[in-house]
């Protein structure tokens, strides 16, 4: 055991020396599919359909015929759903023998796109590109022909027009997503919609003899990527859609409240409407005559404001309070000018006044909260929108519960410089509580649509019956388009919506699946827009973080539905880039999911031998994640990781996520941690959300009973292990009998995997971090070698372009601008010590080139016990590696 000891220390000694020298090219060839231990396409059937449509099974899972499957998949994007047909076999093979059963079809209707499916130039957007459709339908067929099945979106960046017929307005509505918004209540724009549908999916592909309506390979079609009425209101977009639109809406709006209240009395009276006489002044030196007494300045996280005595006033007024902003923090709230030490009464009416200016047009946010733990705040918190000139504002509200240490505050100016004035403030209780503005009536249909910027000031009853008025305006659409495509125009495959995340689990369980998105760390665009100069992304991991992802995706899945991630990725130029899909895949399966996809292949079809990364998410030239594709790729498809044994259940009700919306925004909208489902548990548990008209299962626990305290949370069934026991070096290991991984900051530290397997990885060029897998390609893990046993190990880490423009903006922020680099990309080799339960004289070990072809013969040593033992590093120039078997003696793991 001393021997063993110390050979690692020395061993470990070599590598950390080694890592410091160890960057030498590796290119993903994008043409020639790996062949050997690399190729995963003996997990897929051939060709896609083969067992007839995919369908959904009483348990919830996807089959074809009687057999469950999963899908493991990457986006096809814009440019590149319409590959060269000279190119298309080999993209399609290559896919193939990488373990990818599904390809998702997204930004087809861009008119960015090059080509679109849409032929722009013809005018409008209601004629397909035949040429684009061509090359769509050929890709289709070759893909179809190597087992890959496909996932056609229909809505995703479609521009529409007013020679689409639309109103003239339609064209000053630039933002695509503000576009779509509009579909879901104007039904001139749904009808294109169904056009659309129709002209694609009733097409018949020459290659194939059969529509995308009834060709089985087409195993899922999305109606509208990332986009809901209540996201779009959440996101203000029904504030700022042109005014032929709103009068839509509020024609709308109106007719559903004629129906539920019939009369403008009614209404009020649902509203709350009310008055109570004005009491005292509740505030002192509101006016600030006597300096600043009562009043507190508080600055938050480094920001820097100053409070001084102004003279400058209003009609009215003598003095103000002058707040001063210097620096800026990070959180809206770490600039603050508050009152405390008031007493209110819960259900009680209080009316807040104040005049405000500032030197630039901006917006504060004004509220009465607690002023002691936990902050929250009485009632609402209402955006003000500030001018140059003086301005007078007037709020009436309700306040939630009682208090004896409540403020009044301003807040929301810890982001920018800049000066604020504010005078005259005044909290009385008692007031006028308003429903409806002077003049609207239902009688006349003129009550007002409810607009996003007046949220706060917007009474609680009136917020509900908005958000009641939108849901059942967007299911319409949703339950619409999916019977159309169903019933009219006989698509067999599985449909579904959008998102939950930019909809409702409510809304979702009424399609054939639910679907998700996610990614780490995406890119951010301090400027707005997507500038290719002006971005960033933090450079972390996240095995550091408690979940990360998987916190806010596992409480989206509802119950007895298939479950799918759609679009996932850890997004260029993060260096720690490959733990993404392996993370993904493991606890995908252990919460018994149903699909993952990579987002993307590329979104380009011309320069494919590009030789390095080309953006942010474009992973067919990314060489650590393709290592991983294939790795994770085998893992999911075979379900290596078995299902967590114990389930963990909310119910979530229609009216539940009403209350939860309130407080909502967009891209987060509602899901099962609206109610208590803590993500965390899904890295011990299966976890589900039960919408209504579901039973929870008897055996099912609630998140009150899982304890996920502590530095390590280990699934119910052992094979997975999340680490936080050393600061700032998570580790995941993953311990199933095919799939074995360590995924993290493991270096210098040994892990046993099960199964005899001992990892030992070496110090890295980032702190230990690596990711290292062992795939079981056929035969087992055992010292007793009576069959053949092949396999696959993949070690990843750093990765860059040459030459590219990294810099470091602080705060782990890091960016390249436009300078992505040269070819070719640069990797790091991980060294590591592997040991298998195997004799040492049955196993042969060798380096694979980038096509996973055999390139070097790895020495094979033993450990005292006889177990074979190979040690991997940067000399080798690679990051994969075959591992073969053959029968021989046993012998007795330790």
């Amino acid at each position: 055991m001393s021997k063993i000891c110390l050979f690692a220390t020395l061993w470990l000694m070599a590598s950390s020396v080694f890592a410091q020298d160890d960057l030498f090219p590796f290119v993903v060839p994008w043409d020639i599919a790996p062949t050997g231990v690399a190729d995963m396409s003996v997990l897929l059937h051939r060709p896609a359909g083969k067992f007839g449509h995919v369908h959904v099974g009483a348990d919830g899972h996807f089959y074809v015929g009687a057999q469950r499957i999963r899908f493991w998949g990457v986006d096809m994007t814009a440019d590149a759903c319409f590959q060269h047909k000279a190119n298309a076999p080999k993209i399609a093979l290559r896919l193939a023998k990488a373990g990818v059963n599904v390809v998702r079809f997204h930004h087809m209707d861009a008119p960015w796109a090059n080509p679109s499916l849409i032929n722009y130039a013809a005018g409008g957007s209601r004629q397909l590109n035949t040429q684009a459709l061509d090359n769509l339908d050929y890709f289709f067929a070759q893909l179809k022909k190597v087992g890959v099945y496909a996932n056609l979106n229909l809505v995703v960046h479609r521009l529409f027009s007013s020679r689409d017929g639309l109103p003239a307005e339609i064209d000053s509505v630039t933002d695509m997503k503000d576009q779509h918004v509009i579909g879901f209540f104007y039904q001139s724009m749904l009808e294109l919609q169904k056009e659309y549908a129709r002209l694609l999916l009733t097409h018949r592909n020459p290659y194939t003899g059969l529509t995308y309506a009834e060709d089985p390979a087409v195993a899922f079609v999305e109606i509208n990527n990332e986009n809901g009425l209540i996201h779009g209101f959440l996101g203000g977009v029904t504030d700022r859609i042109p005014a032929v639109f709103q009068a839509d809406l509020q024609r709308q709006w109106n007719e559903w409240l004629i129906a539920k209240y019939g009369n403008t009395q009614t209404l009020r009276q649902a509203w709350g409407e009310r008055s109570e006489p004005l009491g005292s002044e509740m505030l002192t030196n509101g006016d600030y005559t006597s300096g600043l007494n009562g009043w507190i300045l508080e600055q938050h996280a480094g920001a820097q404001a100053s409070a001084t005595q102004s003279t400058s006033a209003p009609p009215g007024y003598t003095r103000s309070v002058r707040i001063e902003v210097t620096k800026p923090g990070t959180q809206s709230w770490h600039v603050q000018w508050n009152q405390p030490g008031l007493t209110v009464e819960g259900g009680r009416l209080y009316t807040l006044s104040f005049w405000a200016r500032a030197n630039t047009s901006r917006s504060i946010t004004v509220a009465v909260t607690m002023a002691h733990d936990p902050w929250s705040g009485l009632g609402p918190w209402i955006s003000v929108p500030l001018t140059t000139a003086w301005q007078r504002f007037e709020y009436t509200f309700v306040v939630t519960q009682s208090d004896t240490n409540a403020r009044v505050l301003f807040t929301g100016m810890g982001l920018q410089t800049g000066t604020y004035w504010i005078t005259g403030v005044s909290l009385r209780p008692g007031g006028i509580l308003r429903v409806l503005p002077e003049g609207q009536t239902l009688e006349a249909k003129t009550v007002g649509n409810v607009l996003r910027s007046n949220w706060g000031a917007t009474p609680e009853p009136v917020q509900k019956d908005w958000l009641r008025f939108l849901r059942d305006t967007e299911e319409r659409y949703w339950t619409s388009l999916y019977r159309y495509l169903k019933q009219d125009l006989g698509v067999r495959a599985l449909v579904t919506g959008t998102i939950v995340g930019c909809t409702t689990p409510n809304l979702m369980t009424q399609m054939d699946l639910v679907d998700t998105h996610a990614y780490w760390q995406h890119p951010e665009f301090p400027g707005g827009g997507w500038d290719n100069r002006n971005w960033f992304i933090r450079n972390i991991s996240m095995v550091n973080e408690r979940g990360g992802t998987l916190t806010w995706l596992a409480p989206k899945r509802v119950l007895n539905k298939p479950h799918t991630l759609s679009e996932y990725n850890h997004p260029a130029p993060n260096t720690f880039t490959s733990e993404g899909l392996l993370i993904a895949a493991a606890y995908g399966l252990l919460q018994d999911w149903d699909a993952i996809y990579f987002y993307t292949y590329a979104h380009r079809r011309d320069n494919l031998d590009a030789r390095k990364i080309t953006g942010f998410f474009d992973i067919d030239q990314h060489p650590t994640q393709w290592m991983s594709l294939v790795a994770a790729g085998a893992m999911f498809l075979r379900g290596d990781v078995s299902p967590a044994q114990k389930l963990v259940a909310v119910s979530l009700s229609r009216e539940q996520e009403i209350e939860a919306l309130r407080g909502s925004w967009a891209w987060k909208l509602v899901d099962g941690s609206d109610v208590g489902l803590r993500g965390e548990i899904a890295l011990k548990h299966r976890v589900a959300v039960a919408t209504e008209g579901q039973s929870l299962p008897s055996d099912a626990l609630r998140p009150d009973q899982v304890n996920t305290s502590g530095n390590t949370l280990t699934s119910d069934t052992g094979e997975i292990k999340w680490d936080w026991s050393v600061g700032g070096k998570g580790v995941i290991t993953v311990s199933s009998p095919r799939s074995k991984a360590v995924i993290g900051f493991g270096g210098g530290r040994q892990f046993d995997l099960g199964d005899g397997v001992l990892v030992e990885p070496g110090n890295t060029r980032q702190s230990g971090f690596s990711v290292i897998t062992l795939t079981v390609k056929q035969g087992a893990l055992s010292s007793q070698v009576t069959q053949t046993t092949q396999l696959l190990i993949t070690a990843t880490g750093y990765v860059q372009n040459t030459n590219w423009g990294w810099e470091e903006l602080g705060d782990n922020r890091v960016t390249v601008r436009d300078n992505w680099g040269t070819p070719p990309t640069l990797v790091e080799g991980i060294p590591a010590r592997i040991t298998l339960p195997m004799p040492a004289g049955a196993v042969q070990a060798y380096a694979l080139d980038e096509r996973g072809a055999r390139k070097a013969k790895l020495p094979v040593s033993s450990d005292s016990g006889g177990r074979a033992v190979i040690q991997i590093g940067a000399q080798y120039r690679t990051l994969w590696y075959e591992v073969v078997a053959t029968a021989r003696r046993a012998v007795t793991p330790r």
